[in-house]
């Protein structure tokens, strides 16, 4: 009876081992990827379904998602959650990407374009990403919306779209590793957000117009710093705010400010601008998806 127990105990102990093994072994990693940074792209003529090249700069995002999930996978990531975040979600060819990674599409969801994150995965990706509205350089320069947004600031500073979801992983304890745009879009997060790898696939000249590598030269570079990476992920820190968190929004129109005052959680700055306050990134993420995509004349 004595060696049955001890047998049993032995076992136990061999399977909990494995599977805090198993576990160890596991590497997550999430990409949210929008397109204005993207290789090659400067005008609307590559961004949306009406313009005239954008079906080809649907294929140059997609192999930029591509490449990084090779290198990934190539690093030793064990699973990889991929969230198309740029116009209306749905920009990425899916049937072109690697089987066995899953992908995010179009909105309204939780989290915007950080939606699936969790504290499980151990770094995050951003691709194609862009300067901040607020930021008098980068090509495409804008937070959220380019036609509603002036400013968005949370803790009174002005975020570029990594900084908002830079600090939505770092709720959940997950650090940004890389991010690929712009020279501006590039520099402007790791100044805010800290050390991360950064692919420049493209030179700012103006709002419309950039000096841009060859596209395979773009994913080739994109390859390497994933790869880099993933080698010192450890070397990575979350990028977290100090809660309660303050989120003030500066609206181009005056009437959006004066209509959401009518709530009692918001408060009206200026003519053009609100606050609110959330106890979290998880509350703020919430409350700027209702922002940015309520409509009374909302339709299944």
């Amino acid at each position: 009876m004595k060696f049955q127990k001890w047998l049993l105990a032995l076992v136990v102990l061999l399977i909990n081992t494995t599977n805090t093994y198993a576990q160890q072994d596991k590497l997550k990693i999430y990409i949210s990827v929008d397109m204005e940074g993207v290789v090659g792209a400067v005008t609307g003529e590559q961004l949306g379904p009406g313009g005239f090249e954008y079906q080809r700069f649907r294929e140059f995002m997609t192999q930029e998602v591509n490449a990084a999930i090779e290198a990934a996978f190539e690093a030793g990531a064990t699973e990889i959650l991929v969230s198309d975040s740029h116009g209306n979600g749905q920009n990425l060819l899916i049937d072109k990407m690697p089987r066995g990674v899953q992908v995010i599409r179009s909105w309204p969801r939780h989290f915007g374009m950080m939606a699936g994150i969790d504290e499980t995965f151990d770094g995050v990706i951003f691709l194609g990403y862009h300067a901040s509205t607020t930021n008098p350089e980068g090509v495409r320069a804008h937070t959220i919306s380019s036609a509603r947004l002036a400013a968005v600031r949370l803790n009174g500073m002005a975020m570029p779209e990594a900084g908002i979801n830079a600090a939505v992983a770092g709720h959940f304890n997950v650090p940004v590793i890389m991010i690929s745009g712009d020279d501006v879009a590039v520099k402007e997060a790791q100044d805010l957000i800290g050390d991360m790898e950064g692919a420049v696939v493209k030179w700012a000249n103006s709002f419309h117009s950039a000096r841009s590598l060859h596209p395979e030269d773009a994913y080739e570079l994109i390859r390497q710093k994933v790869k880099r990476a993933i080698e010192r992920i450890d070397q990575f820190k979350p990028y977290k705010l100090q809660t309660p968190i303050t989120l003030d929004v500066t609206f181009k129109s005056y009437r959006p400010s004066q209509v959401m005052a009518f709530l009692s959680i918001v408060e009206r700055t200026d003519a053009h601008s609100i606050r609110y306050v959330g106890k979290d990134m998880v509350e703020v993420s919430d409350f700027m998806t209702f922002v940015t995509s309520y409509n009374i004349a909302l339709e299944p």
